[in-house]
């Protein structure tokens, strides 16, 4: 038994021992060909970078304001009889809003021209008094004091005609103003006053607040930095205006829909704040079905220029290094992986405006990165580019 024991345990050790030879055997039996072979470069996904005509555009936030706006108050004291608008309705330039009791005025008018009449009639009789007087006095018949005193007494007399005739026009402007009317076409808001009340001349609180809608303003900021940028890229040509010069504004509502009516820049303030280092500027939309209100909160988007030979790299083929500094690779010559560093513009869509470090022709990679290097070779793959998306 003892024999078939140990037979039994060498029946492993031979079949290893043959198993080694025959693998001796196959190695030595190959030739040079049968060697094994290095794998292929490995494959990246690249995009070809072309130069486009970009327009730059800038999105500010802002608020709708009318582009006037008239404080309607009386101008004289009086009992408030009539009120002839509709509160929110559209109001002419001139249309009478208001009617204050005008009988004391017309009163005071009356009195006013009784005084003026009187006054006039004292002017003839006192002419000829002072004329006669003077002729006595050159014949010596009457002494120069008395003729004097005439000619004083006439002076007073047209004086006092002068006087009548500017009360009696005061009077007549109090009466006027008893009709209270709308300094400007507009949209009237809410009534202050109801028939009946008592109104006091440049009283503080308003009758009514008339606001002209369309069109309307529109009051951005944006900072002096951006403006100090966007003057330097104009000077060098970076940037350019189109033929007419001006800038194009679009509009975004509250919830995100667009204006339907372009608008312009008015005028850029001349002075920047000082607490927030910022420049106010005003657009004007028009605004014909007064989808605009004041007090929203829009988003204005300003055409800043034009790009002619623009560079836009995909954001997935930029990323930074460990100083933060904008990096690229992209496939050069022999399908080798070159290293690039960037400086970058803004994000227009989900691309980035290259201002150096790649040019037109090169080939970005923005798939596969994380198996090459620098110096490596590779098997670039072209992969279309993601469309651009409207954006600043």
């Amino acid at each position: 038994m003892s024999n078939s024991i140990h037979t039994t345990r060498r029946a492993p050790s031979a079949l290893v021992a043959l198993t080694a030879l025959v693998a001796v055997a196959a190695a030595c039996g190959r030739g040079p060909d049968s060697a094994v072979q290095a794998p292929p470069p490995p494959e990246v996904g690249v995009v070809t970078l072309e130069s486009e005509r970009v327009p730059l555009e800038t999105e500010m936030p802002g608020r709708t304001m009318a582009r006037l706006v008239a404080e309607v108050r009386p101008q004289v004291n009086g009992l408030l009889v009539d009120r002839l608008f509709e509160e929110g309705a559209d109001v002419r330039a001139g249309q009478l809003l208001y009617r204050i009791d005008d009988a004391p005025y017309r009163a005071a008018v009356e009195q006013a021209s009784a005084a003026l009449a009187q006054a006039e009639a004292a002017v003839p009789a006192a002419r000829a008094r002072a004329e006669r007087l003077r002729s006595l006095a050159d014949d010596r018949a009457v002494g120069e004091q008395d003729a004097d005193d005439a000619a004083a007494a006439l002076s007073v007399a047209e004086a006092n005609v002068a006087a009548a005739r500017a009360a009696l026009e005061a009077a007549q402007i109090q009466l006027q103003r008893a009709p209270i009317r709308s300094p400007i076409s507009g949209r009237s808001g809410r009534s202050s006053v109801t028939v009946g009340a008592l109104v006091t001349a440049h009283q503080p609180a308003p009758l009514v607040v008339i606001q002209q809608l369309d069109p309307i303003h529109v009051d951005v900021t944006r900072s002096s930095t951006e403006l100090l940028r966007l003057r330097r890229a104009l000077a060098d040509g970076t940037l350019h205006r189109d033929a007419d010069g001006g800038s194009s504004v679009r509009l975004l509502l509250e919830d995100g829909t667009p204006y339907a009516h372009p608008g312009t820049l008015q005028f850029q303030d001349v002075s920047v704040d000082p607490a927030t280092g910022a420049v106010s500027l005003r657009l004007l939309f028009p605004n014909p079905d007064n989808v605009l209100l004041p007090g929203m909160f829009v988003r204005a988007v300003l055409e800043e220029g034009v790009v002619d030979a623009a560079v836009l790299a995909p954001q997935q083929g930029v990323t930074r290094d460990s100083r933060g500094n904008a990096v690229a690779l992209v496939v050069g010559e022999g399908n080798t992986v070159e290293h690039r560093e960037l400086e970058l513009g803004r994000a227009i869509g989900d691309r980035w405006l290259v201002l150096s470090g790649l040019t037109a022709g090169d080939r970005l990679i923005v798939e596969g990165m994380q198996r090459v290097r620098p110096g490596s070779t590779v098997t670039p793959v072209d992969i279309s580019a993601a469309p651009v998306s409207g954006g600043n």
